[in-house]
């Protein structure tokens, strides 16, 4: 099954990373980012820990990135735990800053917080709306996916019009997370499109490293790990090397029959390492 979900002939790629915690690990993601604007990405991203437990190390990566590469970079922000004066604030310093695009995300609990003091908003599309409400068209929006149905939603239906309702709120675009079997992708799609959402919707690629981390992520995000993927890593072992190779491939395979299909680029989780990433881009005939 292959709909088409491009909107330009030429597909894009864009990278994410997460702040770091010390001088070192700053460093280091600033020269992965250097690394990376060999594939003349269309923008960055990096994460927002939960609660907006990063909020400061995310915002000064940021701005790190974009004055050292001098690639839009894009935020992520998350509604849970903070206040409307709080997204206030640093939407408006973000505005005043010259950044054109965010990742709007509702963002996970942190260990101990309840529902009843998670913030003024409780959900990615009311995120959207109040951003749209402070700012206008100020900032490109991308939004969250879920291919294969996000882990706490109570049925794929569900899960379609919560994200019908971020597209409503004014998201521009979207990511998904991400996934290794490309139909799963493609029906995602054709279900948007049959519910008249028209935005592009760049699938989120994962590089294969290693495999104890893919394994502990995978049942954590909801992603399915094939077994075949999954029975293949575990074959190799401790032969870092040989895992490498099989990711490289599996997931270059992947991204080619995505592209083939209409996928209007890639983006992908770099887990701050340009190397898998790159690699993969480069297999591909763009």
């Amino acid at each position: 099954m292959t709909t088409s979900a491009a909107t330009s002939s030429s597909p894009t790629v864009s990278f994410e990373f997460f702040p770091t915690k010390t001088e070192e690990g700053a460093a280091k993601l600033l020269t992965t980012a250097q690394k990376l604007t060999a594939a003349n990405p269309e923008f960055f991203s990096v994460t927002y820990g939960a609660g907006g437990s990063t909020r400061d190390r995310t915002r000064d990566s940021v701005y790190n990135i974009r004055e050292t590469t001098s690639i839009p970079t894009a935020p992520h922000l998350s509604c849970v735990g903070d206040s409307k004066e709080d997204i206030r604030t640093l939407l408006t310093r973000y505005q005043q800053d010259g950044i054109q695009r965010i990742v709007a995300l509702r963002g996970d609990l942190p260990s101990g917080m309840g529902r009843f003091n998670s913030g003024d908003l409780q959900y990615a599309n009311e995120l959207v709306e109040f951003i749209r409400s402070e700012t206008g068209d100020h900032f490109h929006i991308e939004v969250a996916a879920y291919p294969e149905v996000h882990p706490q939603a109570h049925s794929m239906e569900v899960d379609l019009q919560n994200f019908e309702r971020k597209v409503k709120a004014g998201a521009s675009s979207a990511i998904t997370q991400y996934f290794f079997n490309a139909d799963s992708y493609f029906y995602f799609i054709e279900r948007c499109r049959g519910l008249g959402i028209e935005i592009p919707i760049l699938p989120g690629i994962m590089p294969i490293t290693n495999f104890t981390k893919l394994a502990r992520f995978s049942d954590g995000c909801g992603a399915e790990l094939p077994r075949w993927i999954r029975k293949q890593l575990e074959a190799y072992g401790d032969d870092s090397a040989s895992i490498r190779q099989f990711g490289e491939e599996v997931i270059t395979r992947l991204c080619e029959r995505l592209l083939a299909g209409g996928a209007p680029g890639l983006h992908f989780y770099t887990l701050n390492n340009a190397e898998p990433s790159l690699k993969i881009w480069n297999n591909l005939t763009v």
